[in-house]
């Protein structure tokens, strides 16, 4: 049975404000606001951390501070490269009234649009719908289902947390992350490792340098699976594969290599040292899949995410 969740999501406390009902954004998904005073644009990004995560110039003119008490730093491993961030307490008005709420910059840009990003999580608005085509009569609807925190955890209720899926993949736990500007559908080493082994998957091609988070590029093949991974209209058969990350993804089965040749047990990713956790392992849905879709519905309240697809 495949099980889904969301994760926690972290809501600005509103001060003197109740949210509204729904916020729906399309065309570019930039939303203005103020912060500490100041006009900005963030781009709504369903695979962007659920923090509002402003350039170093934005913080600049917001005149954001790491406070004493606090004051508190975070660092995103991307492969070998680690993205330091800062963060603050500020006040920002996303035109309902002004939110408390938490604020980071970061050494590298997570995008170059507009002055940053937002996770739909971390908008104050209870339900929050990711426009990205027109719907159409061929469209059907896959809830999953808010359970518990993903990875990694949120420490006093912030850090790299995401608005992201889960489903039971042979008894434990696959992360699916919503990726609409990004190319193409990915998978972390431990998730590709991991469905191979339950879908009879392949490894091709020569690893092309593709761009993860962040800036920073990563190796990738190309995996495909015998038997598609379905998330409800969605047939996930070929995919991206990070090879080299937490683990070591290469004991994939090579394509034109027999079946007989490779234990369908040792598909497997194994972390030097110690148990590798399972948490990590990432399913991010990229454009590729996410084109045949119309919308993606973050409800806080009921404990759902809605995708809705052709």
């Amino acid at each position: 049975m495949v099980r889904y969740a969301i994760a926690t999501l972290l809501v600005p406390v509103l001060i003197g404000a109740a949210p509204p009902v729904e916020r729906v954004v399309d065309g570019d998904h930039i939303v203005s606001l103020r912060i500490n005073g100041v006009a900005m644009r963030l781009r709504v990004d369903p695979a962007a951390p659920s923090i509002a995560l402003v350039t170093p110039e934005a913080a600049e003119r917001a005149h954001l501070r790491i406070g004493r008490r606090l004051g508190i730093g975070f660092g995103y491993g991307v492969g070998p490269v680690t993205v330091i961030s800062s963060t603050a307490v500020a006040r920002a008005d996303f035109g309902q009234g002004e939110v408390k709420t938490r604020v980071a910059w970061a050494s590298r840009p997570f995008s170059a649009v507009a002055d940053g990003t937002i996770g739909p999580a971390a908008l104050p608005d209870t339900v929050v719908t990711v426009a990205l085509r027109a719907p159409n009569a061929n469209d059907r609807t896959v809830t999953l289902r808010y359970d518990q925190p993903g990875f990694p955890m949120t420490i006093f209720g912030i850090g790299w947390s995401y608005a992201t899926g889960e489903i039971d993949l042979d008894g434990q736990p696959l992360n699916i992350r919503f990726a609409p500007n990004a190319p193409r559908t990915l998978a972390t080493a431990g998730a590709a490792a991991r469905l191979a082994k339950a879908y009879d998957g392949i490894l091709s091609g020569d690893p092309a340098s593709t761009d993860i988070a962040f800036g920073v590029a990563r190796p990738v093949r190309t995996l495909t699976l015998a038997r598609p991974l379905m998330l409800g209209s969605l047939a996930i058969g070929t995919l991206g594969a990070r090879v080299s990350d937490d683990g070591n993804g290469m004991t994939i089965r090579e394509a034109g290599a027999p079946p007989s040749r490779v234990d369908p047990d040792e598909v497997v990713v194994t972390a030097k040292g110690k148990k590798r956790d399972v948490r990590r392992d990432t399913l991010s849905i990229g454009a590729d899949l996410l084109g045949r879709c119309s919308s993606i519905v973050f409800d806080k309240p009921a404990h759902q995410i809605r995708l809705r697809c052709a």
